[in-house]
Order: C-alpha cells, then sequence, then structure tokens
C-alpha cells in the first residue's frame, strides 16, 4: 500500500469519525468545529488525491462558512457551550431509516453502476488549472461574485445585530 493510499484512508476515516461526532455532542459550538474538521479532512483528501485547487478551495471553503455559523450560534442560541442539557438530535428512528436507506442507495450507485474505463489523455495540472480559472473568471463570475457580496453581507448583518445596543428601560 502506497503512502498515498494510506494518507487517503486516514483522512477518509478522519472525516467519518469527525461527522459522526457533529451529532454526537450536545454542544453547539463543539459540533460546528467536528463538522470543520470532518470538512477539512475532506478537503485533505483532495489534496492527497493530486487536486490542489478543489482541496485548498475546500478547506478555505469551510473555515469560512463555520466563521459566519459561529456568529449566528453566539448571537441566536440561548446555551451555544453546550453546558446546559440539550439533546442535538430529533427523530431519532426516521433519521436512521434515512441514513440507512442513503447509505445502501449510495452504496448500490457506488458498486453497480458502469463507471467506464479511467480517464485517458487529460490536460496536464496546470492546463486543468488554467481552464478553471478561465470558467471561474467567464460565464461564472457574476455567480461567484453575488455568492460573496452575500456572504459578506450575512457577516455585516449579523455582527450589527451582536453588537446593537440595547434600548433603555423607561424608568
Amino acid at each position: 500500500m502506497t503512502s498515498q493510499m494510506i494518507f487517503l484512508v486516514f483522512f477518509g476515516g478522519a472525516a467519518v469519525w469527525f461527522g459522526v461526532t457533529v451529532f454526537r455532542t450536545h454542544s453547539m459550538v463543539r459540533s460546528a468545529l467536528a463538522l470543520l474538521f470532518s470538512q477539512t479532512a475532506v478537503g485533505l483528501m483532495f489534496l492527497v488525491m493530486q487536486a490542489e485547487f478543489l482541496g485548498v478551495l475546500q478547506i478555505m471553503m469551510m473555515a469560512t462558512e463555520m466563521s459566519v455559523m459561529a456568529i449566528f450560534m453566539v448571537m441566536f442560541m440561548m446555551d451555544p457551550g453546550g453546558m446546559g442539557a440539550m439533546d442535538m438530535t430529533h427523530q431519532k428512528r426516521l433519521s436512521l431509516w434515512a441514513g440507512g436507506v442513503g447509505l445502501g442507495a449510495a452504496m448500490a450507485v457506488i458498486w453497480l453502476a458502469d463507471w467506464g474505463p479511467p480517464g485517458g489523455n487529460l490536460p496536464e495540472t496546470a492546463e486543468q488549472t488554467a481552464e478553471l480559472g478561465r470558467e471561474l473568471l467567464g460565464r461564472s463570475m457574476f455567480i461567484f461574485q453575488s455568492v460573496g457580496l452575500t456572504i459578506l453581507t450575512a457577516m455585516v448583518s449579523a455582527t450589527m445585530v451582536a453588537i446593537a445596543p440595547a434600548k433603555e428601560q423607561p424608568k
């Protein structure tokens, strides 16, 4: 087994472990951190598979997303630290059934689908990155700019709501 495969299995196991931890903790903050670690492990899997752009994009996206999520959690959750008794799971039986059906469907697609031969004539890594850059700066630029502006607006709004002065109570 090559070192690349060892790292891929390790980061895959870490992603699954932290994914399970998201639902096993009673703290929104710890749950958010577990989700961040899980998705970072997925990004590291991309890096191990030599998909550098996707790996870095995954890690950067999750770090930003978890930052915004943490701001909203601290603002709106009654107990974001999870010090009180809180159950993070709802509809446990339905969730287990849905997860089992989803897992079965995913495994069926993985094992039963005809994936065809592996890609043969792929351009070099530098050319793939250049093509992706042309796509992102071409027809998809408006989408990415809109999403960036929306995220910035949400972050500024959340901060303004969090630091807004309390109205003075009449005496």
